[in-house]
């Protein structure tokens, strides 16, 4: 679903990890085209298919995939911060919102990427705008708790405690008064300074086609592999 700003998750939409590859992208989409299909009388749903069908687009395309996670990965910085500037909090409460914040992480990465759910300390001291240094507590409790897990390799995960906390606790988002605190000093150039994660390389530019400007042009750049729906054939007795 849009934002407030009106972007649009185009990962969530497909269900698959920022990191998908092309293979996957198309499978994925012909498994969503196929059930949200407006001829589909069990599941289909046009609105649906339109999403489906726009993100396929952005996404299959490397000009156009560029383009888009330039934004998104910029956005994901301020979706996971968990501090306001100047915000004066007590210890407990800070670590709380710490605490929280990776376990939303954790959440989200587990729900995106369920056969490589891990994430490092360096990966949520950026997403998270927390020097590692402060989370080093959190971390322990959620482990001692048996919320999380940690790997030999520098990498942590979120067990199924975890994730039935999230549920129970409703931390598996972060809160909204935050995000647009964070929107709003990224807009006035009081963001982290951590370096949101690059760009992936441009493809070559195909010279018929413009580059897109804005997030409204991707989703109406490039074509997508139509669809048919087909009815199940009933099985013979």
């Amino acid at each position: 679903m849009p934002d407030s700003e009106g972007f649009v998750d185009l990962y969530e939409v497909l269900q698959i990890s920022p990191t998908a590859d092309l293979e996957t992208i198309q499978r994925v989409y012909r498994l969503l085209a196929l059930r949200y299909h407006p001829d589909n009388k069990e599941s289909g749903n046009a609105k649906e298919f339109e999403l489906v069908l726009k993100s396929y687009r952005v996404l299959s395309d490397p000009e156009t995939r560029a383009s888009y996670d330039s934004e998104y990965y910029q956005r994901q910085k301020l979706r996971w911060k968990i501090f306001d500037q100047g915000g004066a909090l007590t210890a407990r409460e800070t670590e709380k919102r710490q605490r929280e914040g990776v376990l939303s992480l954790l959440y989200a990465k587990r729900l995106q990427e369920t056969h490589k759910p891990g994430m490092n300390l360096r990966e949520m001291e950026n997403l998270l705008a927390c020097a590692r240094e402060h989370l080093e507590f959190s971390l322990w409790y959620l482990r001692e708790k048996g919320l999380i897990q940690a790997g030999d390799n520098g990498l942590f995960w979120i067990t199924a405690l975890g994730v039935d906390n999230c549920n129970e606790t409703d931390v598996a988002q972060p809160r909204e008064d935050r995000l647009l605190t964070a929107a709003k000093e990224s807009t006035n150039g009081h963001a982290a300074s951590s370096p949101a994660p690059g760009p992936k390389p441009k493809a070559p530019r195909p010279q018929s086609r413009p580059p897109a400007t804005s997030h409204g042009d991707l989703l109406s750049k490039s074509t997508a592999p139509a669809v048919k729906y087909r009815q199940p054939q009933a099985v013979k007795q």
